[in-house]
């Protein structure tokens, strides 16, 4: 991973190499056991601890490989991911302990060398058939690109936290308290053509978000297909938001947020067009911890989020390729994204300007002695449109920058 700045900005680069084990039991009384872990290496990289001499901004993609928590940290950087013990009944299965899952706010993430994981107790009904229900409570979490376990607080703040919506330093890190996350989902298709997900997230004492997500594929002839796709999002905080203190909460008392998402676009054989609209209301920040997992807007590019923000309008374009058994897969995409301006700190929490953003990625999947290795090269690039006022510490790592990614995949 390399990151190129603009001008005399500071430029970043890491190379890293890691492994995961794991094993599960065969079902025993219907009772099964996994245990599993990672472990990861920084074979070389550029000082990641040091902080820009114009700025003082420090690193933020490459330390993402290691552990966000200690930059300097190069050799303790295993983690133990699964520890869990499932049931299994006909149409049930429930599962108690470490684990990963998939929700629209609380998942693997993209990239980087350990997927967030969750220590709670998860249940699915009907996990193979058209309609499925699942959730559970959560009571820990060890977020992507750390080595350790949290409390449900504890986990909110160890990525950057931003401002305050008067533009202090956000002080919730260490300061939230919650006895846990419940998660409810419903996912149904209705014929082979429409595909239906609801979620209820709640964060206790802290905030509540309900999802809500329609996919229909519209085939015409010839083999040519109309995609479909349309979310909303609504948020409110829980009691005072995580803290009384107003310093040191999340979610600002009696704030809310609003956002809908939508999609359309062309698939025929190996090619797919995709044209998608994010709009977040200003009603108020769209907030997900960016800890727990990225958000799940159908504008959402690789590198980048537009969480933390209101009033909010994003625009993408993608296009995909892939041969009939996936060996080669190519896309492309390019959007913009008009955030508030980055002084205006009450709707935009991390003052990001508004910016565009072009995306390269390309996939290719090894067959024969080496089937189960996969290469990838991903390219991002950012351009600024918001004001900066000229103030670089609103530039470097955001926008006027060049990323690169070369990731190799093994699975046995």
């Amino acid at each position: 991973m390399a990151t190129d700045n603009t001008k005399q900005l500071t430029d970043y680069n890491a190379l890293a190499a890691g492994g995961g084990l794991s094993f599960q039991t065969v079902p025993f009384h219907r009772f099964s056991f996994g245990i599993g872990g990672v472990f990861n290496y920084n074979l070389h990289s550029s000082d990641l601890g040091s902080k820009d001499s114009l700025t003082g901004a420090g690193n933020r993609y490459e330390i993402g490989l290691f552990d966000i928590e200690n930059p300097n940290n190069r050799k303790d950087l295993n983690r133990m991911e699964a520890f869990w013990l499932r049931y299994e009944r006909q149409k049930w299965r429930v599962t108690l302990g470490q684990q990963g899952i998939q929700t629209p706010f609380i998942n693997f993430q993209d990239g980087r060398m350990r997927p967030t994981a969750v220590g709670g107790i998860w249940a699915e009904f009907n996990p193979n058939l058209p309609i499925k229900i699942e959730g559970g409570w959560i009571w820990r979490v060890s977020p992507r690109s750390t080595v350790r376990w949290y409390s449900v607080g504890e986990s909110i703040g160890l990525y950057p936290r931003g401002l305050n919506p008067d533009g202090t330093t956000s002080g919730y890190p260490e300061h939230l308290k919650s006895k846990g996350i419940g998660l409810l989902g419903l996912k149904q298709n209705i014929g082979r053509n429409l595909k239906l997900q609801v979620w209820e997230q709640y964060v206790e004492q802290i905030f509540n978000t309900v999802f809500a997500q329609a996919d229909y594929t519209y085939p015409l002839t010839n083999g040519h297909k109309v995609l479909l796709g349309f979310q909303v999002v609504h948020q409110n905080a829980l009691a005072a938001g995580g803290n009384n203190d107003a310093s040191k909460t999340y979610f600002i008392k009696g704030g809310s947020s609003n956002s809908i998402s939508t999609q359309m676009g062309w698939e025929k054989g190996a090619w797919q067009i995709l044209a998608a609209y994010t709009r977040i209301t200003a009603d108020g920040r769209f907030l997900t911890p960016r800890e727990w997992g990225r958000e799940s807007f159908y504008t959402f590019m690789p590198r980048e989020r537009i969480e933390g923000s209101g009033d909010v309008h994003a625009a993408t374009l993608k296009a995909n390729w892939k041969t009939p058994l996936k060996t080669v897969q190519i896309g492309v995409g390019y959007g913009h994204f008009y955030l508030p301006d980055v002084k205006n700190v009450y709707l935009n929490k991390y003052a990001f300007p508004a910016f565009r953003q072009f995306n390269f990625d390309a996939r290719y999947a090894f067959g024969g002695n080496l089937k189960g290795l996969q290469a990838q090269v991903l390219y991002v690039w950012k351009g600024r449109m918001g004001n900066t006022y000229g103030n670089d510490r609103y530039v470097i790592n955001r926008v006027n920058m060049s990323h690169f990614n070369v990731i190799l995949n093994y699975t046995y």
